[in-house]
């Protein structure tokens, strides 16, 4: 059980200094104080929905173990990470059974790490086949939706599963979303050749977020009647994005945070390739990949395909204040409180009293951002 203690520093949306109370893993009271001798900022723990490895292990690889599952949970409490979904993707039925299985034994395994893996987010396999659409994900498993088989996964990871990625440009994808949203599983667009009137239906049946908006698609489109256009219109929806400098271009961020200002979250995608150093590396997404100098990480045999991300999502976070297209304090939201209003609307969550104590102490300077200290459920990780 964590110990009952107090901190100090500013508030990152206000900067005025505070005083955060912490008893038994849950933030007790927040209170202004006249003074604060550091320059601390106090800020909610990140929250990525979207990960798929980091540091050298990755959860679609068949050798995936509970003690790795930890291991990248211990690394993303270093980048200020408190809560977060691994991310299976496409891949054949067993292999996607056995990263469930072996994520679900990590959580019933260890307390802490049950409590930052707030769920499993199941990226594919029924994705488009389309050049583009398809992404880096193998398209030999993409298969359509299969409503039993997703049971025995959902069975396999002992309800884990919180979010499914998919395209409803396959027969039945309505039903099949409905039947994902009743049985408490958010379903989200991505990956998708699918028509406006199939995105139309899609949002219809429940489907309530876009994944990663703007990438894994075509590289030419009809300029006006496309799946990026009518998922951006659909005030319904929900939008997540890699802002890691290299997934989307500036002007594509900036309409996306204009247009999705309330409904907005930042993921970093990141790979196993996060925090390595340049080179040529087998993935299990994608194959032969490359990792630049600059941490742009693409598919060897076809360089303008991304294979994921190099980056963390505090990377984003810098990236998107260095170059002036967020504020420090929206970044932080769309990477902590944002995610948690979009998966659970009523929770207490963020630098509120009664919420769990995830909390990360921040340093920056010339828009730099150095992480001092993490906390996750009162206990101090970093």
């Amino acid at each position: 059980m964590a110990m009952d203690y107090s901190i100090e520093g500013r508030h990152y949306k206000t900067l005025v200094p505070i005083r955060i109370g912490v008893k038994e893993g849950l933030i007790s009271k927040i209170e202004k104080i006249n003074k604060c001798d550091n320059q601390t900022i106090i800020a909610p723990g990140l929250v990525d929905l979207q990960v798929n490895g980091f540091q050298g292990i990755d959860f679609n690889e068949a050798q995936i173990t509970k003690e790795a599952v930890k291991e990248v949970t211990q690394s993303l409490w270093d980048v200020g990470v408190t809560a977060y979904f691994p991310t299976v993707i496409t891949n054949s039925d067993d292999c996607i059974m056995a990263s469930l299985h072996t994520i679900s034994a990590a959580c019933s395994n260890d307390p802490l790490v049950n409590q930052t893996i707030k769920g499993i987010h199941l990226e594919g396999p029924f994705i488009s086949k389309e050049i583009g659409p398809l992404g880096a994900h193998p398209e030999v498993y993409v298969q359509e939706p299969d409503w039993e088989l997703f049971c025995n996964w959902q069975k396999g990871a002992e309800g884990r599963i919180k979010l499914l990625t998919m395209s409803p440009e396959w027969p039945g994808s309505a039903d099949f979303i409905r039947k994902c949203v009743e049985s408490g599983v958010k379903v989200a667009i991505g990956h998708t050749a699918a028509t406006p009137i199939q995105i139309k239906e899609a949002v219809e049946a429940g489907a309530s977020l876009s994944t990663h908006l703007g990438n894994a698609a075509h590289v030419l489109l009809p300029r006006h009647t496309n799946y990026i256009w009518e998922q951006l219109a659909n005030d319904r929806l929900w939008c997540s994005c890699i802002a890691d400098g290299f997934h989307l271009p500036e002007a594509v961020l900036k309409v996306i945070f204009k247009v999705k200002t309330e409904k907005c979250i930042l993921v970093s995608d990141s790979t196993k390739f996060a925090g390595l150093k340049a080179g040529s590396y087998q993935s299990p997404i994608g194959g032969e990949v490359m990792l630049d100098e600059s941490g742009r990480l693409s598919l060897k045999v076809n360089p303008e395909l991304l294979a994921g991300s190099a980056k963390s999502l505090l990377d984003c976070i810098e990236y998107l204040v260095t170059n002036k297209l967020l504020s420090l304090t929206d970044a932080l939201d769309m990477a902590s409180t944002k995610p948690f209003q979009y998966l659970e609307p009523s929770s207490i969550n963020g630098l509120t009293s009664g919420a769990e104590a995830d909390l990360l102490l921040l340093n920056q300077a010339n828009e730099g951002l150095t992480v001092l200290k993490v906390i996750k459920s009162g206990q101090v990780v970093h």
